[in-house]
């Protein structure tokens, strides 16, 4: 028959493998998902001033990339101090921006084709906005 301290020495030493078991994928998870001084986990490139900005090379879905150019062009006309554009659609494809719908002056309609030529990820822009008579 075994001793009860033999017995104890056990238990203690089946308890101690199951924490450090059990600690280890806690540990490489954690240490797995650290970036280095330039390129952090998320995607973003570091330079020396601490500023991230985002890494193009990264391959991305262009109807991603596109849906997310027209957000910034809705954002940039309903930014505008006379706005207008609530009837207008903004549909980009392959970074063309197409502008669709009814403005009240030429001056609106102009203004809203140089503010979306102005939006990153836009290449050109087709501005087939209508001025109401």
């Amino acid at each position: 028959m075994s001793t009860p301290r033999a017995q104890g020495g056990t238990a203690i030493n089946v308890s101690a493998l199951v924490t450090c078991l059990s600690a280890f994928p806690l540990m490489v998870g954690l240490t797995g998902c650290v970036g280095d001084r330039y390129d952090q986990s998320t995607g973003h490139r570091v330079d020396d001033k601490r500023t991230a900005e985002r890494d193009y090379s990264q391959n991305t879905d262009p109807r991603i990339e596109d849906s997310r150019t027209a957000e910034r062009v809705r954002e940039a006309l309903a930014a505008g101090a006379d706005y207008r554009y609530d009837r207008v659609k903004v549909v980009v494809r392959d970074g063309v921006a197409q502008l669709s719908g009814f403005v009240n002056t030429n001056a609106q309609r102009n203004y809203a084709g140089e503010v979306t030529g102005k939006v990153v990820g836009v290449k050109s822009v087709e501005n087939n906005l209508t001025v109401k008579d």
